[in-house]
């Protein structure tokens, strides 16, 4: 598991999705490895379709 400050959580109500470049996105076809900053574009949460604007980091 990637240390907090590499990983992100959806603060939408009733989501809580961490994002953790250890486990990538099967959902969103994002390879383990890839950082949250290096994500597309066009990338939304899996659980909720939140944009990377609304997460925040947990370090």
């Amino acid at each position: 598991m990637s240390e907090p400050k590499d990983m992100w959580r959806c603060p939408v109500a009733n989501c809580g999705y961490i994002y953790d470049p250890d486990r990538g996105d099967r959902k969103g076809k994002v390879p383990k490895g890839v950082k949250f900053e290096d994500l597309p574009k066009d990338w939304k949460c899996p659980v909720c379709g939140a944009s990377p604007s609304k997460f925040q980091c947990m370090g």
